[in-house]
């Protein structure tokens, strides 16, 4: 017999703008008794709605969603205060009876969630020391030198991944990929992973259409807003996708036509490396759309059914 707390959870993957929050929404109306639990590293922040894409009030009141709206701009939340929060909030949702459905593009904390990484910890100092370096060639050649495990597995432009290496490994000398299992492990899980994917030049139009939408919207005043704040965005807040390109146009550094286009270049490169890093997991199970997510939300719910979910 399956019990709340022995049952396979799902989790929906895929790459930015892939529709995967509507496939769960879909999925959330037609079972009846599922919470969302959004695994998204920025839609945790306040007020960053818009560039985010983050559900309606109306898809929230009508289905509940977690681990949205928990944290202030100005404030860094890291990894480890991810996993933390989307463990709470798991545990939650199974105490009341519920259902909880992972949906999400954001590799890493999905990782930490469903293989209880060992997530390194903080050394602030050697950060900013670290940050201080420009040059993130040079920064990866080091990382090559004192970490060549961790400096294989990521691009050597990667500013934020060969920092975040390098601060660990000299922080508490030990490799990045030392901790837990390792990214390229990939053990039992009590996770299900369901991947939507679409055509790589359906993804990129769908990237640009929403930018024209969510300016059409207001993303550029939510971005003044929020470039008011003091004492500013936090580390992790400033990194979101097109907030960092609309932060150079208001700072006067481009015109507003190219921080679009730069937007959407970023992002579409994003999606290519989202894309790349859900590849490699055997673990996923994949549907695949021509143009539109909705064409695969029966085999979702077959999917579910296999489980052994509302049978």
């Amino acid at each position: 017999m399956i019990t709340a707390l022995t049952a396979p959870v799902l989790a929906i993957v895929g790459t930015t703008a892939s529709g995967k929050s509507a496939l769960a929404m879909h999925l959330a109306r037609s079972i009846g008794d599922v919470e969302l639990v959004s695994v998204d590293s920025m839609q945790v922040y306040r007020g960053m709605n818009i560039g985010t894409a983050k559900p309606t009030d109306a898809e929230r009141a009508e289905v509940p969603h977690h681990l949205i709206d928990i944290v202030e701009p100005t404030e860094d939340f890291t990894v480890s205060d991810f996993q933390r929060s989307a463990r709470a909030a798991i545990a939650d949702i199974v105490a009341r009876g519920a259902t909880p459905v992972l949906v999400g593009g954001t590799g890493l904390h999905l990782r930490a969630v469903i293989d209880d990484l060992d997530i390194p910890g903080r050394y602030p100092e050697i950060a900013a020391s670290l940050a201080e370096e420009a040059d993130t060639r040079a920064l990866y050649a080091r990382l090559t030198e004192l970490d060549p495990d961790a400096a294989e597995k990521m691009e050597p432009g990667n500013r934020r991944r060969v920092l975040r290496a390098l601060e660990v490994y000299i922080g508490s000398g030990r490799g990045f990929s030392t901790y837990g299992p390792g990214l390229d492990q990939y053990p039992e899980t009590r996770f299900r992973l369901v991947g939507l994917r679409l055509p790589r030049r359906v993804i990129d139009e769908r990237i640009a259409d929403r930018y024209g939408e969510q300016m059409e919207v207001g993303f550029l005043d939510e971005v003044q807003t929020l470039s008011a704040l003091a004492p500013g965005l936090s580390r992790t807040a400033a990194q979101a996708l097109g907030y960092r390109q609309l932060l150079a146009h208001l700072a006067g550094c481009c015109s507003l036509d190219d921080a679009l286009e730069a937007a959407i270049v970023a992002t579409r490169r994003f999606a290519r490396r989202q894309e790349r890093w859900f590849r490699r997991d055997p673990r996923i199970t994949w549907l695949d759309a021509d143009t539109n997510p909705m064409e695969v939300a029966d085999q979702l719910v077959g999917q579910w059914r296999a489980m052994g979910r509302h049978r």
